[in-house]
């Protein structure tokens, strides 16, 4: 039986870093397959650790029962999961293997783990509870009416807290990193430098008992996965691009409504820019209001990004917050 090991020339991302012990592993397992395993010790880890994504490592598998398990996390949404899953299967079924590799060619069957991959998305791109992503639907249209003859599916699992309520409550190691991440994610919205968020979102769980023992055991460590995982300017990008696009839509309309109720005055294309603001600040009170953003944090946030008066970004809180 391998054992996990930390390989220190790649970074573990913290997902990775809160699962690799068994106890934490085989507890994420019987939420996701509603067993009752109580023997971390049942437990084959077959991780292969050279596998590592943009720097760092972000998967677990292992063998329980007759299952090959590959668990991995992402933070930004691929569709070409399952071509990766196959590449990754193909690589731990060949160590499988390998003691008895010369019964591969044998009359007899050489039956193999039944394989289970399952992805833990947590980015900040809106997504399903779950869903699954085929290879299948990777392949080039042959035109023809033909079955393909490989097949390798991930089941992608929406871990933002809020989510997979169900999923959280059969696993509380789960549901603290959740709470955590959103944590962390609110001090960025509230405007905190990066290290600053994680190191506040860290004090708070810790004295709010949120994987309290795993942060203080590990807190050095845990502070520079998260600043080598999280791009805070990529972060930040994404968060006012996403404002943009939400308001961008109300903004058009407001835009058109004002420039056609006001365009003998003020012309209309003033109009349109001033519908195209109001869609920003509409995109900046959702995004802040998604990552539970005080109302009066949020009030101060346009009023300082969009230079308005008190009186006027009430008006937006009070139309807008929902």
């Amino acid at each position: 039986m391998n054992d996990y090991k930390l390989n220190t020339k790649y970074k573990d991302r913290l997902f990775r870093l809160i699962f690799h012990e068994k106890k934490e592993l085989l507890e994420l397992y019987n939420a996701v397959n509603e067993s009752n395993y109580t023997d971390p010790e049942e437990l084959e880890i077959t991780t292969i650790e050279d596998v590592v994504y943009m720097g760092m490592r972000n998967d677990l598998s292992f063998i329980i029962g007759d299952e090959m398990n590959l668990y991995e996390h992402q933070s930004t949404f691929c569709p070409n999961l399952p071509l990766r899953g196959l590449f990754y299967f193909s690589s731990v079924y060949k160590a499988y293997i390998e003691p008895k590799k010369h019964k591969l060619y044998s009359t007899s069957e050489l039956k193999i783990p039944f394989p289970q991959y399952i992805v833990f998305y947590n980015g900040i791109e809106e997504k399903p509870e779950r869903q699954e992503l085929k290879l299948s639907s990777l392949f080039i249209e042959s035109g023809k009416d033909k079955n393909p003859s490989l097949e390798c599916t991930a089941l992608v699992l929406n871990v933002n807290y809020g989510h997979n309520k169900e999923l959280m409550e059969r696993c509380k190691t789960l549901k603290e990193y959740a709470q955590f991440i959103a944590i962390i994610r609110r001090n960025l919205a509230e405007g905190m430098k990066h290290q600053e968020a994680v190191e506040q979102a860290i004090d708070e769980c810790i004295q709010n008992d949120i994987l309290a023992e795993i942060l203080r055991k590990n807190r050095s460590e845990i502070v520079d996965s998260i600043l080598t995982e999280w791009d805070e300017n990529e972060y930040r990008e994404f968060i006012k691009e996403e404002s943009w696009n939400e308001g961008h839509q109300v903004g058009l309309e407001d835009g058109k409504r004002i420039g056609l109720e006001d365009g003998k005055r003020i012309g209309l294309e003033d109009g349109k820019q001033i519908g195209l603001k109001s869609g920003e600040i509409i995109g900046v009170i959702r995004t802040c209001q998604e990552f539970h953003v005080s109302k009066e944090n949020t009030l101060e946030k346009i009023q300082k990004e969009f230079s308005l008066e008190r009186e006027e970004a009430e008006k937006y809180i009070k139309e807008y917050w929902k």
